[in-house]
């Protein structure tokens, strides 16, 4: 069977599995938040935290709810990262230092997972599972807590009201989370990944001498990383790492994880507003995008540019032989496309135009199919804007599910989708103008400004991969880095809750002959266009400066 043919045949199975587990996670999660019930472990939760799940909350109140769970998020980890040294099971790793604990806690808080550190060769047990882990449900459980808040927004009326954010995220985590991660988790530990606390041991090496390494609950911590679109590895090379992803199985396996939360959210937003065709359009849009990626890299990267391409059979550089340029093509867009991050090849070896795609991948907002929850509600904002678009061609009044489309709700809409722009364009041009951040470059000329770029991109989105050649751990990247990713996760969450909070107020418009069809194909084309122009004119020049120059010179 050949390289292509292989890839192919893994493309059709990962979209299969997807298409079997579409309908019963997507309605089973639109049950769970709208549900009126708590489970005992649940009220024990809220009784704990001190919170009452049954009060409903404007969006200015659900906000401060998640801005503060998330402040002391940050707060704890940055505490347990600097303690580490006088933590038990820290494996003789030294605490972390203050800029290097930041990074780390914005990372894992904002659901990015950006790693400036090696993490065998600094992360103790304890950071690791009490901490990253810990995040890697909650940061994702607070991510679909905003997509519902906004589906909330677009079926209530005549109410400001959209639910409680507490019992949402603690719902998302005990309901959702928490069981597919569990299965994930026994699954890959059934197919090699380890699961333990061991300590340090010397291994030989094939040319000899002797390595070291240490285990870690690493099947746990996978399956959550995929499964909440969180991205970080319990080790420096991530999901290439045998001990994190050990076959090819394994491998689609992980892809799929990190997809069918962001795909089945479309089927509960079908459900929880009364029309499953307006999920099938929205996942419609997402699927064009995702499937056009992935073939688009596996074109740029089966491509043959001299002998030693056509007898790797492909641009096999950076690239798992266990897996291949089919399978790291498909995980590489996936992951690009997703807020996850998690890498089973490195994206800095990819040819020009393949490290393009991923970052094109993050420039569109990681919405085909997003990240947990982001994808939902990044995708609902570009359909309000490819409706106002429709509206100004016809003279009329833009409406989206029975919603009319007014000042406010395109200006909430343009302030999201401008403000993780200005993040990467700004912290880009700034780290080129000054010379101390440049020092870090490992590449000079295009690649290097890409490393750049890709950078910014990654944290300002929420990603979390990196091109490798860039040193990020310094005092410049750590601190930027960091505030673009909290700038980045929160900034646009604002925006969000309210435009959820307006259209929650509004009374419904009934549709008449004038109004826009958005369960139809012709939409879903509309929202793939304003989706790909809107993007295009933000980032091509930055583009242009980077992979397409790289590529084209190639």
């Amino acid at each position: 069977m050949g390289p292509v043919l292989a890839g192919v045949l893994q493309l059709l199975a990962l979209i299969g599995a997807l298409a079997l587990a579409y309908i019963p996670l997507g309605t089973y999660m639109a049950k769970v938040y709208s549900s009126d019930r708590h489970w005992r472990v649940e009220k024990w939760i809220y009784k704990g935290i001190g919170a009452n799940p049954d009060t409903e909350m404007r969006w200015p109140a659900y906000l401060r709810g998640l801005l503060a769970f998330s402040v002391a998020g940050v707060l704890f980890l940055y505490l347990l990262q600097r303690l580490q040294g006088v933590l038990p099971l820290s494996l003789g790793f030294k605490s972390i230092g203050p800029d290097q604990a930041f990074n780390t806690a914005a990372s894992f808080v904002t659901n990015t997972n950006w790693q400036s550190y090696y993490g065998e060769q600094a992360m103790g047990h304890v950071v690791q599972t009490a901490g990253l882990a810990v995040q890697n449900f909650v940061s994702a459980a607070v991510g679909i807590a905003v997509a519902v808040a906004l589906v909330r927004g677009f079926a209530r009326s005549r109410t400001g009201e959209l639910g409680n954010f507490w019992a949402d995220m603690v719902r998302g985590v005990v309901r959702i989370l928490l069981p597919g991660a569990f299965v994930a988790a026994i699954v890959l530990v059934a197919c090699g990944v380890i699961q333990n606390f061991s300590g340090i041991h010397e291994v030989g090496q094939f040319m000899g001498g002797q390595q070291q390494w240490n285990g870690g609950a690493v099947a746990s911590q996978e399956a959550i990383k995929e499964f909440g679109t969180n991205g970080g590895g319990y080790f420096n090379a991530n999901s290439a790492h045998p001990f994190e992803n050990p076959t090819p199985f394994t491998n689609l396996f992980e892809i799929f994880l990190l997809l069918v939360i962001p795909f089945s959210l479309t089927r509960t937003f079908g459900v929880m507003v009364g029309s499953v065709k307006q999920g099938y359009a929205i996942l419609a849009t997402m699927a064009t995008i995702w499937v056009g990626f992935v073939a688009l890299m596996m074109w740029t990267e089966f491509a043959h540019h001299g002998p030693a391409l056509q007898i790797a059979g492909g641009a096999m550089e950076g690239k798992e032989v266990r897996f291949g340029v089919g399978s790291s093509s498909i995980f590489a867009v996936s992951t690009t496309l997703t807020s996850t991050g998690a890498v089973d090849s490195f994206h800095s070896s990819f040819t020009g135009l393949g490290g393009g795609i991923t970052m094109l991948g993050m420039m569109l907002g990681e919405i085909a199919p997003g990240g947990v929850g982001s994808g939902l509600y990044g995708m609902l904002v570009m359909a309000i804007i490819a409706v106002f678009i429709a509206g100004l061609m016809v003279g009329r009044t833009p409406e989206y599910l029975g919603k009319k489309i007014g000042t406010r709700e395109i200006k909430l809409a343009a302030c999201y989708i401008l403000i993780t722009p200005a993040l990467v364009l700004v912290f880009t041009a700034l780290a080129m103008a000054l010379p101390t951040p440049a020092h870090s470059m490992t590449n000079s000329g295009a690649h290097g400004f890409s490393e750049i770029l890709y950078a910014y991109t990654s944290g300002a989105n929420n990603n979390g991969s990196a091109f490798a050649g860039l040193n990020a751990d310094t005092q410049w990247f750590n601190t930027t880095i960091g505030l673009a990713m909290l700038l980045g996760r929160f900034l646009p969450m604002v925006f969000v809750l309210a435009l959820a909070g307006s259209l929650a107020e509004q009374k419904p418009v009934p549709a008449t002959a004038g109004t826009l069809r958005t369960e139809k194909p012709l939409f879903t084309g509309l929202l793939v266009g304003v989706i790909l122009i809107i993007t295009g004119l933000t980032y091509f020049p930055a583009l242009a400066l980077g992979p397409l120059a790289e590529g084209l010179a190639a």
